[in-house]
């Protein structure tokens, strides 16, 4: 198993996303920086695991409806700062609808994914995570854990932001959002999920269709990424004017994360 992956019994894609070396030639610590899916599902064991990560801030990325859903589980003596946002356009989650309305195909999926990936680091509640989650970074030095639904794509995001900031390599980075293709079963979940999804929506969406949903792909993250640069003019900019990260912001999260 790869040494970045944390096996736990009932939350998907636990990782430590840090101890990656960066352009200015130090490296990010170990144990400082975790990733995951939502925490609803966790087994005693599990909260104790996440109990050991000694976190100071988590961050769950989802829709408020998400979280009213499948509500976190949190270990004995929590005390660390939850970011959450209850904004929220009432309507059904673009997945959801896609799942329903659209031609469950590896293309279609492909496409929408694509598409998702471009407005992600737009929407309003996510400028709004995203901006407190880089404010907990320079503020606190304990561990912090991101997470969304998956721990996939808002998450993957985020992190690959984390990782521009940080110095981190682009192949580092593309491999570091690779690893959900690891750390969840594509193969064996796949069928699963396409008999989840026709008793769903009374569909049957191809394999291929399943796994580009489940997993990601590096397009997905370039297209974020390109989405980006073509709005701000660069990755730092964004960083700077939408989310607040200035020099002296940059220069703390570096200082507080790497060694």
């Amino acid at each position: 198993m790869n040494p970045r992956l944390h096996p736990f019994d009932a939350v998907e894609n636990v990782r430590d996303y840090g101890d990656y070396a960066t352009a200015a030639g130090r490296r990010i610590r170990p144990g400082v920086l975790f990733r995951s899916g939502h925490h609803a599902k966790a087994t005693p064991a599990d909260l104790d695991r996440m109990a050991a990560f000694g976190l100071g801030t988590v961050v769950d990325l989802r829709r408020p409806s998400e979280r009213v859903r499948q509500p976190s589980r949190r270990p004995g003596g929590f005390a660390a700062q939850v970011i959450e946002s209850d904004h929220d356009d009432g309507g059904e989650a673009p997945h959801l609808t896609f799942l329903k309305t659209a031609d469950l195909t590896e293309d279609s999926g492909r496409r929408f994914m694509t598409q998702t990936y471009r407005q992600l680091a737009f929407e309003p509640s996510h400028l709004d995570l995203f901006r407190r989650y880089f404010a907990a970074l320079a503020e606190d030095e304990r561990p912090v854990l991101i997470h969304c639904a998956a721990g996939k794509d808002r998450t993957g995001m985020l992190a690959a932001l984390t990782h521009h900031l940080l110095g981190v390599g682009h192949d580092d980075m593309v491999e570091d959002y690779l690893l959900t293709n690891v750390a969840v079963d594509l193969e064996a979940r796949a069928p699963d999920m396409a008999r989840q999804l026709e008793k769903m929506t009374g569909r049957t969406a191809s394999h291929g269709a399943v796994v580009a949903f489940l997993g990601v792909e590096p397009a997905f993250l370039d297209a974020g990424l390109k989405a980006i640069v073509q709005a701000h003019g660069s990755l730092d900019a964004y960083l700077e004017q939408s989310l607040g990260v200035d020099a002296a912001a940059r220069d703390r999260i570096v200082e507080r994360l790497s060694a």
